[in-house]
């Protein structure tokens, strides 16, 4: 028996319950019942049973959501975690603790939370994602992933030099860096005054990151927070050369990690080289000892000069960004508006009628309150008495720091032959992208500070898992880069290193029309995670099936299915 509809040509289509059989060979067919008055869902329900299927007096009677967890960026992370390698470079044997690393490290880039908060989150019914369940710690306590924290920080020099073996090798170019991570609570040992990067008050520690020349993380150290960046930077120098076994690597860091002296003690035995740049009194100091004419830049913007009896053996490369200089100089004229106002008040503060401000003293703290608040002192001729304020701005200082806004110097031992000025500059400014591996590390995405650990190696083994997923996050951008904000097509600048890199046009329109070029919206790295987040893994059961369940994906959207494609994961 079938159901058939017969269409009618000024009437609706009559529905006919109908049997076909077979007569003196051939094939004929019989109306049963007219069905044609009956709604649509009872005709459906017949049909399904007809076919031996079971008809259900509802949807809700078909099955039943026991429980959706988040799972798309789940997939997403561990998919690409696995690609990587990442699992077999913590330890070939699979364990306990290595898929309680991994979920940690997943984990840091899907909701990075304290590690007390991740444990929550991966326990059973009440976890925030299918992570847990995949790797199979639904059961592990706060406890056991401190446990893991230690097991991976002995682990730390078999990862480094496995990193460095895939991403490092002789000749190359390594970036090096320092940031201050801050922490929390008085206990741990690191903690101790020293320079605040983040202008944070209180007790810090000193990071050192090691990237290869595209931004890749390939070790990570971590220093008392009174350690000198000399210091930090001779230990990482160590590092390469002993640890990873590299004796020609040139060394980029920023301006005043390579002192004299760092040169004297650790480069120069080792013959390593490397380049850096100059901080400002010291292209001050070149430029009013006349080593650097302001009249090289009149129809160019990069020059080298040779400077021996200051920079033996060294090569300087001047470059003027003029873009920089009107921005600079913008930037100070607004402080200095701002720092003028300041003054005014303290000037009219000795000057009114009722409770005058009177005594040297008190005049001269409130005046250097003022003065310090925008960092421009120096620019300011003051005049103070027990009953009087005077101010001006002393317009040659800042005629002759105005005269060297936007030049740089870059400085470097490595013979032009071998790097030619060009290759140098643009390898200077290549320091970008460890200081945005910082940026994503610490607040952006990984959320890394402030540190609430007590114990100074539980600090490490935080800050290097930190590292690792900033490791997975960074593949996974480069192959999301498509769909992403990010400049997929970005080619080298072969206009002059000094002037800003340019966005490509697709990266332009991506920008201006928030959509790729096949119609799909465009996303940051984050919001991307959280639209992954929305696929997720039903558990259902079916009617009369007792306690029985079934594990069913949604179906994903055609963003989501490009993103996976792109990670070449599947969900």
């Amino acid at each position: 028996m079938y159901i058939e509809r017969v269409p009618n040509r000024n009437s609706p289509p009559a529905v006919l319950l109908r049997e076909s059989y077979r007569q003196d060979g051939k094939v004929k067919k019989r109306t049963l019942a007219n069905l044609s008055k009956w709604p649509d869902h009872l005709v459906e329900g017949l049909r399904t049973l007809l076919k031996g299927g079971v008809a259900l007096p509802s949807l809700d009677a078909a099955f039943e959501i026991v429980r959706a967890k988040p799972h798309g960026h789940v997939a997403a992370v561990l998919g690409a975690l696995k690609r990587l390698g990442l699992e077999r470079l913590l330890d070939r044997t699979p364990s306990q603790q290595r898929a309680l690393t991994v979920a940690m490290i997943a984990a840091r880039i899907i909701e990075p939370r304290s590690k007390l908060a991740t444990a929550r989150g991966f326990a059973g019914e009440t976890a925030n994602h299918t992570l847990a369940e995949e790797l199979g710690v639904e059961d592990a306590s706060a406890d056991d992933l401190y446990e893991a924290m230690d097991w991976l920080l002995s682990r730390q020099r078999k990862i480094e030099r496995g990193l460095a073996r895939r991403h490092l090798e002789n000749g190359a170019l390594v970036l090096c860096d320092l940031t201050a991570v801050y922490l929390e609570g008085l206990k741990c040992k690191l903690a101790a005054h020293g320079y605040s990067r983040d202008q944070k008050k209180g007790k810090l520690q000193v990071v050192a990151l090691l990237c290869n020349r595209d931004g890749c993380p390939v070790a990570v150290e971590v220093f008392e927070g009174n350690t000198a960046d000399p210091a930090a930077l001779s230990s990482q120098l160590h590092k390469l050369r002993d640890r990873f076994s590299l004796d020609r690597i040139v060394i980029v860091k920023d301006r005043g990690l390579i002192t004299n002296a760092l040169i004297e003690k650790d480069l120069e035995p080792a013959g390593l080289a490397w380049i850096s740049a100059l901080r400002a009194p010291r292209v001050r100091t070149l430029a009013e000892q006349g080593h650097l004419q302001l009249s090289l830049f009149d129809q160019r913007d990069m020059a080298e000069i040779s400077v021996p009896e200051l920079y033996p053996s060294e090569r300087l490369i001047v470059c003027r960004n003029p873009l920089l200089a009107a921005e600079r100089r913008r930037k100070r004229l607004e402080l200095l508006d701002r720092t003028d106002r300041l003054l005014e008040a303290v000037e009219k503060a000795t000057r009114r009628q009722k409770r005058p401000l009177r005594g040297s003293e008190k005049i001269a703290v409130r005046a250097d309150r003022a003065l310090q608040k925008y960092k421009v002192a120096k620019h300011y001729d003051i005049e103070i008495a027990d009953d009087r304020f005077r101010f001006s701005r002393n317009q040659e200082r800042i005629d002759n720091e105005a005269a060297l806004d936007g030049l740089s110097v870059i400085r470097t031992n490595v013979p032009v032959d071998d790097l030619p000025a060009e290759k140098a500059v643009r390898s200077c400014k290549s320091l970008s992208r460890v200081e945005r591996a910082f940026r994503s590390l610490e607040s952006v995405d990984l959320k890394e500070r402030p540190v609430h650990q007590r114990l100074a190696d539980r600090v490490r083994a935080h800050v290097l898992l930190c590292t690792l997923a900033y490791y997975v996050e960074w593949h996974m951008r480069r192959q999301l880069a498509p769909i992403l904000f990010d400049d997929d097509q970005k080619t080298e600048n072969t206009g002059s290193p000094v002037q800003p890199a340019r966005k490509s046009a697709a990266a332009r329109i991506k920008a201006n029309s928030g959509r790729t070029h096949d119609g799909l919206p465009v996303h940051n790295f984050q919001t991307l995670l959280d639209d992954l987040a929305t696929l997720t893994r039903n558990r259902v059961r079916m009617p009369d099936s007792g306690a029985e369940t079934a594990n069913v994906l949604a179906r994903p959207t055609p963003l989501q299915e490009r993103a996976l494609s792109l990670l070449g994961v599947r969900a």
